[in-house]
């Protein structure tokens, strides 16, 4: 998906993930980060988001929930990240990350709420009135008042199959009314997700039926006197969409890809973030016209669609035959016979904490002395 943006953008990174795999220092099946880009990403999405007056979180799990690479994002100049579970809580938090937002999309477990609540997170969304008075209950055992989202939803919006859950938005006024009457709890604003989509052309976002149900529960709950100061919009959060969430009284946003310059407007390389990480194996043996590359780090909604092989100075654009979503990836498929260990570099949108894969993060490629600073677990725990 990015690999023309990769090349065009960040050929430097291709030559150093080759160089660590042939040194024997990375194996197949890791993603390779670019550190210096993420922070140049990183101060970019800064600028922009003080420009339109927006506040970001850092998204990690795209590049798996990695603390150290996190806190170097934060030092560009950002309060701190949003865990997307409590498994990724506990790993940043455990890092040294401060965590900001929890609860979205994933709801705290009763048992965590207590180790949730010594986070001292900024925001926790929650999806009921029940979650709530959980929270109220475990915040007045510690003496605090937590700040709370609603997640607002209604019939039409975009719902991702596993995702569901929330208010209703023909009822957020009477379950606010609820939870404004909890000591512990304060109702400090409301979130959903998808708000924005790409539309395919570089720069262009569509706002979600979501994003009008966020709008339409905000105003909803400001006409009931709820003070709200935080209204979050996630997906797709990058610079070229910053304008748009600003202009319809977004406050908060959420950018993970940006960082590592993978956002869908991104294709060919002319966005702001410049491609920052990629994917790299090697071919491990051969069935009949095609070969096999170790598998591992697939996602099955990355858009991969061709991998760049290395058996001769030049490399050669090989097509690369996706598994079906119901295999595991043990090897990835590629059209052509190439040497069993030649180097196969791809790129494409993912998701590393749903993978196997090992991350490794380098520094100073952008200045020429690349240096291997860590590699890790595709959850953030380090693999040496």
């Amino acid at each position: 998906m990015f690999l023309t943006a990769l090349e065009r953008q960040n050929p430097a990174l291709i030559g150093a993930a080759l160089s660590l795999l042939r040194q024997g220092k990375i194996t197949p099946d890791s993603y390779v980060i670019d550190v210096d880009t993420v922070e140049y990403n990183a101060a970019a999405l800064r600028d922009h988001a003080r420009q339109h007056q927006l506040t970001p979180y850092v998204m990690s799990k795209q590049f798996g929930r990695n603390p150290w690479l996190t806190r170097r994002i934060i030092d560009q100049g950002y309060s701190g990240a949003v865990a997307v579970d409590f498994h990724e809580a506990r790993t940043l938090a455990g890092g040294g990350v401060p965590v900001q937002h929890l609860g979205h999309l994933v709801q705290i477990p009763d048992n965590a709420l207590g180790q949730a609540l010594d986070y001292h997170p900024q925001v926790i969304t929650v999806f009921s009135v029940e979650k709530a008075r959980r929270i109220n209950a475990v915040a007045g055992e510690k003496g605090i008042i937590q700040p709370l989202l609603l997640k607002i939803y209604q019939p039409g919006d975009v719902i991702y199959p596993g995702q569901q859950g929330g208010f209703l938005l023909s009822e957020v006024a009477q379950a606010a009314r609820q939870i404004a009457a909890l000591p512990h709890v304060r109702l400090a604003g409301v979130t959903h997700f998808p708000c924005l989509l790409a539309t395919g052309q570089p720069g262009e976002y569509r706002p979600t039926a979501n994003f009008t149900t966020l709008e339409q529960g905000a105003a909803l709950l400001r006409e009931a006197q709820h003070d709200l100061w935080q209204i979050n919009a996630p997906s797709a959060n990058c610079c070229s969409a910053m304008p748009l969430l600003a202009a319809r009284g977004v406050t908060h946003i959420e950018p993970g890809h940006a960082f590592t310059g993978t956002v869908p407007a991104n294709r060919e390389g002319g966005e702001v973030e410049q491609v920052a990480m990629l994917y790299i194996s090697e071919i491990s043996h051969h069935v009949g016209e095609n070969s096999y590359c170790y598998g591992g780090g697939f996602y099955r909604r990355g858009n991969a669609h061709q991998a760049l092989v290395f058996h001769q100075s030049t490399p050669t654009r090989s097509a690369l035959h996706p598994p079906d979503p119901d295999s595991i990836d043990y090897y990835l498929s590629l059209e052509g016979r190439f040497p069993p260990g030649t180097p196969v570099v791809m790129c494409f949108r993912t998701q590393i904490f749903v993978t196997r894969s090992d991350v490794a993060l380098v520094s100073g490629i952008r200045r020429g002395a690349a240096r291997l600073e860590g590699v890790y677990s595709s959850t953030g725990l380090p693999v040496r």
